[in-house]
């Protein structure tokens, strides 16, 4: 089982990502443009998270650890974003690179009790990014009014 063309298609997103995040003023970090969801800032948090978490959750970590995690990570200025963006998808690379075909069709459980194989969790990860891009493409664009001109896809 090789992981590398679903790599390639999560690092194209982080690509995007780190072009979106280009087009940004730290201003547009505090962006609301709904008062019940996300910030435009707390958004590209959770994309900049999404590969260690998820690794982590793939690996069975405990709600306890998670809650953890999450506390001790700090993204909240556009470069820090970036970097942890960056570093956390390259880290997650790396693991995914390293893992045999007999590691990649072992299943694991969420603490919340959803199981998969890790080459579906790594399926989910890039289902996850995916969907967080396109949900901030979508507040710049029709809510905040940012002409992005960044090409989505290959």
């Amino acid at each position: 089982m090789n992981c590398s063309s679903v790599l390639h298609q999560i690092e194209l997103a982080v690509n995007t990502i780190v072009q979106i995040i280009g087009n940004l003023d730290e201003e547009d970090l505090q962006n609301r443009p709904n008062p019940k969801k996300h910030s435009i800032g707390e958004l590209l948090e959770h994309l900049a998270v999404i590969f260690e978490a998820d690794w982590r959750i793939s690996n069975e970590a405990s709600e306890e650890e998670m809650i953890s995690y999450y506390a001790g990570v700090s993204y909240n200025t556009l470069d820090s974003i970036k970097e942890g963006l960056i570093t956390n998808f390259y880290t997650l690379k790396h693991n995914y690179l390293k893992l045999s075909n007999d590691e990649l069709i072992s299943e694991t459980t969420s603490y919340w009790g959803l199981t998969y194989t890790r080459y579906e969790w790594l399926l989910e990860i890039l289902a996850h990014v995916y969907h967080h891009r396109g949900q901030l493409h979508s507040m710049l664009v029709h809510c905040c009014d940012k002409d992005l001109n960044i090409l989505m896809f290959e």
